[in-house]
């Protein structure tokens, strides 16, 4: 059954960059460019050596409202290195966010009378390691029970990157917010995050940092959901396409580096405690009340909050700072009234 793509661009909202560009008959990777300008030429750079590797691949580059230039810098870019053959620029206003960068292009690409086996999500702040655009397309030619495949993301020395986890759930709401470790050792079914792209992993979902998904997936269960403005985007789709009867295959063989924090505010913003963006939290309360219900989402605030409140006890006890971010307890309340709510098109922060 094939269901309708998300309405998240029309054909005069964006705009093309090449007439020689050619639609790829194995793979199109999709990368959304916001404030992103320099990571995206590195990881273009990156994908040169892997495009002349692998026939029938090719990249389209969302520019997603980045304004100051941004759209025809990245069209300089792709002529200078004669990258126009397998390169291609879309530019959309203002800022969709993840979900609705991404599906600006994936909406297109479903329209496609040739359309390609495989798309590949691959954030701007990556760069592909030698051989695993070729390793991915290898997994996928051998493994056609499987419609998901997740490389392995590593930080710049090498060394492994958290990119498979397991299901948010209520309960864990009260691991996330206490920090207390012989919770996470009573109840390991209810700690997301579940290690690196190996085989051992736990893996209910995997990072959309970079993913390759089978075309016909996408037909089945439509694209991101562009309730989505950034975060959760990646659980949600994951979701939806477990219960298609879609599987999840780990790539451990190809590495592709995430440059953590360079594209988004988010992680630095937890290092340091600050307060997170508003977007984090909205669609937190989307993604609760879309698989468990307003209940749910009150169920796993009202966990939250208690896991929060354990913390602050020990903490002042023991003297020492509090594990959540500033606001944390206020905002994780941020869209609990229409939790399903669209979010704010063109906010960014």
């Amino acid at each position: 059954m094939t269901v309708a793509v998300s309405q998240t661009t029309t054909a005069a909202a964006v705009s093309r960059a090449s007439t020689e560009w050619v639609h790829p008959s194995r793979l199109v990777i999709v990368i959304v460019c916001y404030r992103a300008v320099d990571l995206t030429i590195d990881c273009l750079k990156s994908l040169e050596p892997e495009i002349a590797a692998n026939p029938g691949v090719g990249v389209i580059v969302c520019e997603n409202g980045t304004g100051d230039g941004a759209e025809q810098t990245l069209q300089n870019a792709v002529l200078e290195n004669n990258w126009d053959k397998w390169v291609e620029i879309r530019a959309i206003h203002p800022n969709r966010g993840f979900s609705g960068g991404n599906n600006a292009v994936l909406d297109e690409v479903l329209t496609w009378t040739d359309p390609p086996e495989y798309v590949l999500l691959l954030n701007a702040d990556t760069i592909v390691r030698p051989g695993a655009i070729g390793q991915l397309l290898a997994t996928a030619s051998i493994s056609p029970e499987a419609d998901i495949f997740a490389p392995r993301l590593e930080n710049a020395d090498g060394a492994p990157q958290v990119s498979c986890f397991r299901d948010f759930r209520p309960l864990g709401e009260l691991l996330t917010a206490s920090k207390l470790g012989f919770l996470f050792q009573l109840l390991p079914k209810y700690v997301v995050p579940g290690g690196p792209a190996e085989a051992s992993s736990p893996t209910d979902w995997v990072s959309f940092a970079a993913v390759m998904l089978r075309h016909r997936l996408m037909q089945d269960i439509g694209v991101l959901d562009a309730g989505y403005f950034l975060y959760f985007d990646d659980p949600d789709f994951c979701r939806r396409a477990s219960a298609n009867g879609a599987k999840t295959i780990v790539v451990p063989d190809a590495a592709i580096v995430h440059l953590q924090g360079q594209s988004n505010p988010l992680e630095s913003l937890k290092r340091a405690k600050k307060r997170k963006p508003w977007y984090f939290f909205r669609s937190r309360s989307r993604y609760y009340a879309k698989y468990y219900g307003r209940l749910g989402l009150l169920t796993a605030n009202l966990f939250w909050e208690l896991g929060f409140v354990t913390a602050l006890t020990l903490r002042l006890a023991l003297r020492r700072p509090l594990p959540s971010s500033k606001r944390e307890w206020l905002d994780i309340w941020l869209g609990f009234l229409n939790p399903l709510a669209l979010p704010c098109r063109g906010q960014d922060d």
